[in-house]
């Protein structure tokens, strides 16, 4: 599979991934401050490795992370790079005011209303320095049915228009975005963390709903926070410390993929592709280091008997 062309480049690059994407949360400072140059060390090393897909959002340090893209995008031909990023939470500053458009702040709060929309794409367009959003995605509402009456209406209304090329909508949660594909006209979701090694809660009723309605899906959180990476140095799932039987798992499934020379990283990455009607997949990364390694996970020779005792594990 390969990300659908409503929300791929317009112009493709010879060489270039039709299915990886770069995840930016690291570049606003998930966990971990990041210096200016070195998120824009990632996102061109992302580049050079033949990644034109980058997911951000203004959540993902209340707008560094736009901001820091936009930067590191600076010079490159926008035909030939695809954007996503999010609405549905609004950018505050320290006491709790809403920011400028454009500007930056310390925290987000949920914001599904129809003029909620309509700043924030206002505001991600000028932290990116573009005039379009290639994927605009709705940012883990709190309210379904908030968000199917007042917020979904307002995207569709800026893909109308152009303003956006395609709307999806990202959680972390399959239930809530199944109905969404359902019931909301999307174009694709993203689906964090739920189709995974450890994870397989979203093939259930997402895939197949997915399926039913032609929209598209993107995996991301392959590595559910760190332990499909790296189990013994990262143990970390669902953003906290995993538990002794996860950390068990993980590391069987660890062994299994050593005895057949392959990482454990490197099936994460790639086994969501695998799922019917996935089209893509987003990982984040915080340095170049971390782009060139995922980058790598795309072509890794991965014998086809190894996801058979992957499944059985």
């Amino acid at each position: 599979m390969a990300f659908r062309p409503a929300v791929g480049p317009l112009t493709a690059t010879p060489g270039a991934s039709g299915t990886f994407g770069l995840g930016c949360a690291p570049i606003g400072n998930l966990y971990t401050e990041v210096a200016d140059e070195d998120a824009t060390a990632t996102v061109r090393a992302a580049l050079a490795h033949g990644i034109r897909f980058f997911d951000t959002a203004p959540h993902y340090g209340a707008g560094a992370s736009e901001l820091r893209l936009g930067r590191a995008l600076r010079g490159v031909d926008r035909d030939s790079v695809s954007i996503a990023t999010k609405v549905g939470r609004r950018i505050v500053d320290s006491a709790g005011a809403s920011v400028a458009a454009g500007a930056t702040g310390v925290d987000t709060v949920g914001d599904l209303s129809a003029d909620g929309v309509l700043r924030s794409v206002e505001g991600s367009l000028l932290r990116l320095g573009t005039d379009r959003i290639d994927l605009l995605h709705l940012h883990d509402p709190m309210d379904i049915d908030e968000a199917l009456r007042v917020t979904i209406p307002a995207m569709v209304a800026l893909r109308e228009q152009g303003v956006v090329r395609a709307i999806g909508a990202g959680m972390v949660w399959p239930g809530p975005l199944t109905r969404l594909v359902r019931e909301a006209g999307l174009d694709v979701v993203m689906i964090a963390g739920r189709i995974t090694l450890l994870d397989r809660s979203a093939e259930a009723e997402l895939l197949p709903a997915a399926a039913e309605r032609g929209v598209g899906v993107i995996a991301a959180g392959v590595f559910n926070s760190g332990i499909l990476a790296d189990p013994e140095g990262t143990p970390f799932f669902d953003y906290r410390q995993a538990t002794p039987e996860m950390r068990d798992r993980a590391l069987r499934l660890r062994d299994i993929c050593r005895d057949r020379g392959v990482t454990l990283a490197d099936a994460a990455a790639r086994y969501p592709l695998r799922r019917p009607g996935v089209e893509g997949v987003v990982i984040g990364a915080r340095t170049p280091d971390e782009v060139a390694a995922f980058a790598r996970s795309e072509t890794a020779p991965i014998p086809e008997e190894l996801w058979a005792e992957l499944a059985a594990a």
